[in-house]
């Protein structure tokens, strides 16, 4: 990666070599290598048996997990937030491997429908919960610093499985204790 941004750094700029610039190809590299750590893991060893008996059948949201993750189409970050509830059958995830789940998928070039699903399937595949939701709101550099350049806009996406997508009760009571737009 470190020639690469190197090759891409001789294209931008007519001295690559200058002060500021010496050390950026490995930085970068570095910079990239984390920001898409996520492809370095598995589902199994973020969970890390973090799994509990609960008796509670009652909705479970954490809301407001901060994400940062990069488009596949341009390689720029979008930045926002993620909610997630599930209803429980019989177990519960540790609190911090939710939020864990959804770094994980983050950290990989993503488009935001894809990864509304993956975090949703992958808390259902863990808990077999009876119902799943994730609500992602995200701002993406790629729309706000080039192209059509509008900087006040944000994608919103949802996906809704089993009881919050057949119940329309429990996916309004979803909505409501988030406090977003129904």
């Amino acid at each position: 990666m470190h020639e690469a941004y190197k090759a891409i750094i001789k294209q931008i700029e007519n001295d690559p070599d200058r002060e500021g610039l010496t050390d950026t190809p490995r930085r970068a590299a570095e910079a990239m290598a984390f920001l898409t750590q996520g492809y370095q893991q598995t589902l199994q060893q973020v969970v890390n048996g973090a799994l509990f008996d609960s008796d509670t059948s009652e909705m479970i949201i954490v809301q407001d997990i901060e994400l940062y993750s990069l488009c596949e189409h341009h390689l720029l970050p979008f930045i926002g937030k993620c909610h997630v509830a599930y209803m429980p059958t019989g177990k519960v995830l540790g609190l911090s491997k939710v939020a864990r789940i959804v770094e994980m998928f983050a950290r990989r070039l993503q488009i935001q429908e894809n990864l509304t699903k993956q975090i949703a399937e992958a808390i259902q595949d863990v808990t077999s919960a009876s119902g799943v939701s994730v609500i992602i709101e995200a701002k993406h550099m790629c729309m706000m610093m080039r192209g059509v350049e509008k900087q006040n806009s944000t994608m919103k996406t949802s996906v809704m499985l089993g009881q919050f997508r057949d119940n329309q009760s429990t996916r309004m009571e979803f909505l409501s204790l988030l406090q977003l737009d129904q």
